[in-house]
């Protein structure tokens, strides 16, 4: 019924409010009274049937319809955004007359090395396009859930059999990245070193593989990213097996060896809604990453593959 419709400054009110995680807060974030959030918040509660809101003294924390409908109204609101963005720029000159912003999540190694590239020739193409970046760890929901929750337009997230595309959402394989052995250059005994890892790294898929390899110890150093890792091996500290983008630009004082045809690989790729995935900003991005992430894969192809 059109009585029960959610008007968009009501979507607006319990964005702000689980961001803020008050009332309080969202008021001062939206400029409206803490009574107006709080009538408003009540009014969508009663037309959708559910409690969105747990009060309390520490503020006001999102049940789990709450979760899920603060996820919708986010998307929503998005293609209220994107609407009005694509009409102006049909107005103006058609398809290729790209504005507003486009937020993007991305784990550390793509939005170091995958994705400037190709937000480069984005803007280059569409100058007035306004990409906003996130960088999120690949751990849990990662990319995939800033874009389900409506925080991103799209995710460069990894993919594969153990961590497909979410239900809901859709997305491709951008780049099939190796794996390969790292260790200090000139060292006498490199398989003698600490292993060192980081979260993010594999796989289940991988760590099956590396539970295969008899030479490799179980890793006695974690560290938070990449780059931690790649300074630790630098320094003569440890060996480590990255994938490719993680290498991009690996110093002198490290050697990266090829793991050989049976090597483990990460597949790279990218998540949206099906919603966004017909948008010409989202689509013009992807393309964008297509090209990057197709240079890529030939330079890898180029690498040794032995140890």
């Amino acid at each position: 019924m059109a009585g029960h419709d959610l008007a968009p400054h009501e979507l607006r009110i319990i964005v702000a409010v689980e961001d803020a995680r008050s009332f309080s807060g969202a008021a001062a974030a939206l400029g409206l009274t803490q009574s107006a959030v709080s009538h408003s918040v009540r009014g969508t509660e009663q037309k959708i049937g559910a409690l969105l809101f747990e009060r309390g003294r520490g503020g006001a924390a999102p049940t789990p319809a709450g979760e899920r409908a603060v996820a919708h109204a986010r998307r929503v609101l998005r293609l209220l955004e994107t609407l009005a963005a694509e009409a102006r720029g049909a107005a103006a000159g058609g398809r290729d007359t790209l504005t507003g912003p486009l937020r993007v999540a991305a784990f550390r190694s793509a939005a170091l090395h995958l994705l400037p590239a190709a937000l480069a020739g984005l803007r280059a193409r569409h100058p007035g396009v306004e990409p906003e970046v996130r960088v999120v760890r690949e751990l849990g929901r990662g990319t995939a859930g800033e874009v389900a929750d409506g925080r991103a337009d799209l995710g460069i997230a990894t993919l594969g059999t153990t961590s497909p595309v979410p239900p809901g959402l859709v997305g491709d394989v951008l780049v099939e990245e190796p794996y390969a052995f790292v260790h200090p250059a000139g060292h006498p005994d490199p398989r003698s070193l600490p292993l060192v890892d980081w979260a993010e790294n594999c796989t289940s898929y991988t760590r099956d593989w590396w539970a295969r390899q008899d030479w490799l110890p179980r890793a006695t150093t974690r560290t938070e990213d990449d780059g931690a890792v790649l300074a630790l091996v630098s320094a003569g500290h440890a060996m480590a097996v990255m994938p490719a983008l993680s290498l991009t630009g690996a110093p002198p004082s490290v050697t990266v060896t090829g793991l050989g045809p049976g090597r483990p690989t990460r597949s790279v790729g990218y998540v949206t809604t099906p919603e966004l995935a017909a948008t010409h900003v989202v689509r013009a991005l992807i393309r964008e990453l297509r090209a990057v992430a197709a240079e890529a894969a030939v330079s890898n192809s180029r690498k040794p593959e032995y140890l």
